[in-house]
């Protein structure tokens, strides 16, 4: 696979699954990238400056993952349906936030109350969490995808307003990032240009000017969004995207979409405790059996592994952590997430040899798997290979409705399903080998100076556990855990949970 391509290219193709975990309709965040950058234009800004205008709009919910565990616990099984209507909401009108109060614990049946309750218990103090660790995570992830300084802190400042009524940093007016300023205005655009038109636009652009945004930004929005929104709706915006990008293009590295799959893995995984780290071993199992098969491009097949539950964002994280049994609605949903990786991948041409592979993950020789129900002749190896891969190491880690199982049960399993015709033998004997190697632990240095003590911790509050519950499995005080997760805190320049998982995520600190 050849590393040379346009950095767009590829990031607008991955934006998509920031689009389906908020709720929205695919090609929102390059619709919105094109208009922000048309007004970074009219506003006569340098084209170095409209560059970081176009990347901070085009991935500005990188942090989308970070929150979605907490939020389905405080709002509801479908934190979907409730981002949706929350990104279009202004949170200082009170008739807009009761509105969206009023989605809370939609589709939970009995269990609404309860969610109504925590929500209104949670109030302020919950809001600033979500708000801070999705900035945190979206700055890291930046950085992870060497998009820049400013880029950066534009992320970092998503979620403040020009009157500086913001929940994180409460910054106001020109002390505010100037990617944001106009990367909000033009995401919201996008928005209610769909639910109504150029007169919803408009009208929702005067509403909030001078309050969620900067006057300059909504004049600049009135001057060409109509136009360039409707050339949208006419014309191809994969095309639109790309044409908008300043010049010179920026390009990709050799080795760099390697990265950045790796960076989107991570992100996908944190979107529920139970997969932290998952794809990055899936990948590492794959690559590793592809080899020993001797297969073609075994880096594509650890890049398949990377991305391969991309789709996973278009299922509601309710669904995920389901204890239960699924309904057939909620199966039917977990069926089509291989389609939704399969779909994100395929919109940038260097990704279709990646497409082809991720999205058969789910699928089985015998005609069993999933989406598309495929038979053996319509699998190649690589394929058999993720698919082996990615069922193994899944056993490995705990899930909502089961705890782990130890290596040895988890082959067991991959034997009994080669037994009975759903795994190729030779793909899972290879996987099963890789997976066998003696771990080797790491001599250098843990990163950030942590001390495996810190580690230990790190690794349980990423995976949600409370003070309490650290301290009952470390057997020390819930004293001394706090003293420990501050000191993380303070070491790796992270103030939440979901900030401490990407980081060591990132690290590879989650696999013993």
């Amino acid at each position: 696979m050849s590393d040379a391509l346009r950095l767009a290219d590829l990031l607008a193709a991955l934006s998509v699954t920031t689009d389906l975990a908020m709720g929205q309709a695919p090609e929102k965040a390059i619709r919105a990238a094109v208009l922000a950058s048309a007004m970074a234009r009219h506003l006569e800004l340098p084209e170095s400056d409209v560059r970081d205008v176009y990347y901070t709009t085009l991935m500005k919910h990188l942090g989308c993952t970070a929150t979605t565990h907490e939020e389905s616990w405080l709002f509801g099984p479908d934190e979907r349906a409730m981002r949706a209507v929350a990104e279009r909401t202004d949170d200082a009108n009170a008739r807009e936030l009761l509105a969206l109060m009023a989605k809370t614990g939609r589709g939970a049946g009995r269990a609404r109350p309860a969610y109504l309750a925590r929500a209104l218990r949670g109030g302020s103090t919950a809001t600033e969490m979500i708000f801070r660790s999705i900035c945190e995570v979206g700055v890291r992830m930046a950085a992870r995808l060497g998009l820049g300084d400013e880029v950066e802190r534009a992320l970092g400042e998503m979620t403040e307003r020009w009157d500086g009524k913001g929940p994180v940093k409460h910054l106001a007016g020109e002390d505010i990032s100037f990617a944001v300023r106009i990367a909000e205005p033009a995401t919201q655009a996008v928005i209610f240009w769909r639910l109504g038109g150029g007169d919803a636009l408009l009208a929702m652009a005067a509403r909030r000017s001078g309050g969620l945004f900067d006057p300059e930004a909504v004049e600049a929005l009135r001057a060409v969004g109509p136009a360039v929104l409707e050339r949208l709706d006419r014309d191809d915006p994969w095309t639109a995207v790309l044409d908008a990008e300043p010049e010179p293009v920026r390009t990709i590295e050799p080795g760099k979409i390697g990265t950045i799959a790796e960076a989107f893995g991570d992100m996908v995984d944190l979107k529920t405790t139970f997969t932290l780290g998952h794809s990055a071993a899936v990948a590492e199992l794959a690559q590793g059996a592809a080899e020993r098969l001797g297969l073609e491009d075994p880096e594509t097949v650890r890049i398949a592994g990377l991305v391969h539950d991309l789709g996973r964002v278009a299922v509601a994280t309710g669904v995920w952590e389901k204890r239960d049994a699924l309904s057939t609605r909620e199966w039917e949903q977990v069926r089509l997430h291989a389609y939704h990786t399969e779909r994100i991948l395929a919109r940038a041409e260097v990704l279709e040899p990646v497409a082809r592979i991720a999205g058969k993950h789910h699928e089985r020789i015998d005609g069993s798997g999933y989406h598309r129900g495929a038979s053996a002749r319509e699998l190649p190896a690589a394929a058999r290979v993720l698919a082996v891969a990615d069922a193994y190491q899944a056993m490995t880690q705990a899930r909502a409705h089961r705890g782990a199982r130890s290596p040895e049960e988890a082959a067991d399993v991959v034997t009994a399903d080669v037994a009975a015709g759903r795994f190729d033998p030779e793909c899972a004997r290879a996987v099963l080998e890789a997976a066998g190697r003696p771990a080797t632990r790491s001599k250098n240095p843990r990163p950030a100076g942590l001390s495996e003590r810190e580690v230990e911790v790190l690794r349980l509050l990423s995976g949600g556990l409370s003070n309490r519950g650290i301290a009952q499995a470390l057997v020390i005080s819930p004293r001394t855990a706090e003293h420990h997760i501050q000191h993380i805190y303070a070491k790796i320049g992270a103030s939440t949970r979901a900030a401490a998982a990407m980081f060591a995520m990132e690290h590879g600190l989650l696999r013993r």
